[in-house]
């Protein structure tokens, strides 16, 4: 079981990048998922996440507008698309999956049990 991130690279601002995040061994329609972000010396922050089904989804105030999850049960796979990139958003991007209800909240990395890998997003000024 694990999650494959991946779709980072090297952006000039005002870029988009889409991220993806590929599940194998779970089916993503008993999970949450969400998508975090690191940048080096600062703690995990989340970006955005979406409900089992899809139909819900909640963004961090500094991605608002900019930033779009979805997803999709049957592929297995979530996707970030980011626009409007800032160099601001650098940083390295996960994706996590957790088995909790949307309405206990969905924005606190600790509540997370199976993580992807990271994807280095870096955008240039």
């Amino acid at each position: 079981v694990q999650l494959q991130a991946s779709g980072g690279g090297l952006v000039q601002t005002g870029g988009s990048l889409r991220l993806s995040c590929a599940a194998s061994g779970r089916s993503l329609s008993g999970y949450l998922v969400g998508w975090f972000r690191q940048a080096p010396g600062q703690e995990r922050e989340f970006v955005a996440g979406i409900s089992r089904s899809g139909g819900s989804t909640v963004y961090g105030d500094s991605v608002k507008g900019r930033f779009t999850i979805s997803k999709s049960n049957m592929k297995a796979t979530v996707w970030l698309q980011m626009n409007s990139l800032e160099p601001a958003d650098t940083a390295v991007y996960f994706c996590a999956s957790t088995a909790r209800i949307w309405s206990a909240g969905v924005t606190n990395p600790g509540d997370y049990d199976l993580w992807g890998q990271g994807t280095q997003v870096t955008v240039s000024s």
